[in-house]
């Protein structure tokens, strides 16, 4: 038996607006497997080696539940674009350019290891449409350390017709293909990836769904994100009251799907979500940055509704998922705002909750360090930051989250894995 033995101030989220902290503490992992929090060392453990982080914090990893990584080389363009118009100008053509494999093999290794080092141990990921790199992405987050879903794209309608299109016979063969050729990577799996409604034939959906059905594989796509987008599904699905029934006609709707957005669900939508046990993944930077919307996230945790977050690069602009809690949690306090003050925003627990466990909860995790879990952990240097007062714990994780001295991660852990190291 392995015994990964890890000191310093361990801090995680058993709960939504919940943290608990051990200062001194000691995180123990059995064979990649957590054993729990202790604040001393058991006895049984005398003689293991323990790496000690003097009082560094030691936190959950990530989970990023909505990214696309074809678009990580256009980080932080076509930002005063609207969604429809920024896909065609920008996302289309960026995509378009991962049909050579070299140049995908360049960007998704980079990408990888940029989410390893941000301490992202947990994804579900959308490549673009081409088979081969998004065997390749798979490749590089395996090795990387990356645990969680990948999908090729589906898109046989209303995308970039000579840039980036497939038709529905290409789409259906090479889902095929791309399926049968994953089937041995052992940490990052498969996911079916309807772009969106209107990039998907009644055809290609149909397929989609009983491919799903058949090899019980989840689903990731997205919802009513952008008015422009609504409109444009009701045009193209007329028999369909709302955005979420074009996904539930073809059995797309289950408690393995994610969707990504969801800004303007209504209470009716927001009904068949919980119903359905789907998990919603709030992108707050990609709904400012495109003017989509404020997600209303506290109406659907009071709901009872499955949420987590995304940094949907790369509508949003932030691969760090430290920044995409702090900008929940801002985007939560403009949300009440708009409400006219009649729903609360996020606390900093409330956000880190969301960025660690609920999004582990997809994975069948149990919420913070439980024992059980697989061992996905940072440890975060906060000592070169300047001290206004004595800080508890909480409060060091508060500034953490929307401030960071320079190479503040030093280690990060995935599935009982050592990943990164700064040292």
């Amino acid at each position: 038996m392995s015994v990964t033995i890890l000191k310093g101030t361990v801090i995680s989220a058993p709960a939504l607006g919940r943290l608990d902290a051990t200062e001194n503490g000691y995180l123990i992992a059995e064979d990649g497997v957590i054993a729990g929090v202790f604040s001393a060392l058991p006895e049984r453990y005398a003689g293991a080696p323990v790496e000690d982080f003097g009082d560094a914090l030691i936190l959950q990893s990530f989970a990023d539940l909505h990214l696309h990584a074809p678009q990580y080389p256009m980080l932080g363009m076509g930002m005063d674009l609207p969604l429809l118009d920024w896909l065609n100008a920008y996302a289309f053509p960026t995509e378009a350019r991962f049909a050579d494999p070299d140049y995908a093999r360049e960007i998704y290794r980079k990408l990888a290891r940029e989410l390893a080092e941000n301490g992202t141990t947990r994804v579900c990921m959308f490549s673009s449409l081409h088979t081969d790199a998004t065997l390749i992405l798979m490749e590089e987050l395996e090795r990387a350390g990356v645990t969680g879903y990948v999908g090729k794209v589906n898109m046989d309608r209303n995308a970039a017709p000579g840039i980036l299109e497939e038709d529905t016979e290409e789409s259906r063969r090479e889902t095929l293909r791309w399926l049968e050729s994953c089937q041995d990577f052992r940490y990052v799996k498969p996911i079916l990836t309807p772009r969106f409604t209107p990039a998907c034939s009644d055809e290609l959906m149909d397929f989609l769904g009983k491919l799903g059905a058949e090899r019980n594989l989840p689903v990731q796509s997205h919802l009513s994100e952008n008015r422009a987008e609504m409109d444009w599904v009701r045009q193209l699905h007329p028999d369909c009251g709302q955005y979420w029934e074009t996904y539930a006609k073809y059995g797309l709707w289950n408690g393995r799907t994610v969707m990504a957005h969801c800004v303007w669900c209504d209470e009716r939508e927001r009904q068949a979500i919980r119903d359905a046990g789907v998990t919603v993944v709030h992108c707050a930077d990609s709904n400012q940055n495109l003017c989509s919307g404020t997600a209303p996230v506290r109406v659907m945790l009071n709901e009872g509704i499955k949420v987590a977050l995304g940094s949907d690069i790369a509508g949003g602009d932030h691969l760090s998922m430290f920044d995409v809690v702090a900008a929940s949690i801002r985007a939560s306090k403009a949300r009440r705002i708009q409400d006219d003050w009649q729903t609360d925003f996020l606390t900093v627990p409330e956000g880190w909750y969301l960025g660690t466990s609920a999004g582990a909860a997809y994975f069948g995790e149990a919420p913070g360090f439980a024992p059980g879990n697989p061992l996905h952990a940072l440890v975060l240097d906060d000592s070169a930051l300047p001290q206004p007062h004595p800080l508890t714990p909480s409060e060091r994780l508060e500034r953490c989250v929307y401030r960071r001295q320079k190479d503040a991660v030093r280690a990060v852990w995935s599935a009982g894995r050592k990943i990164f190291s700064a040292e």
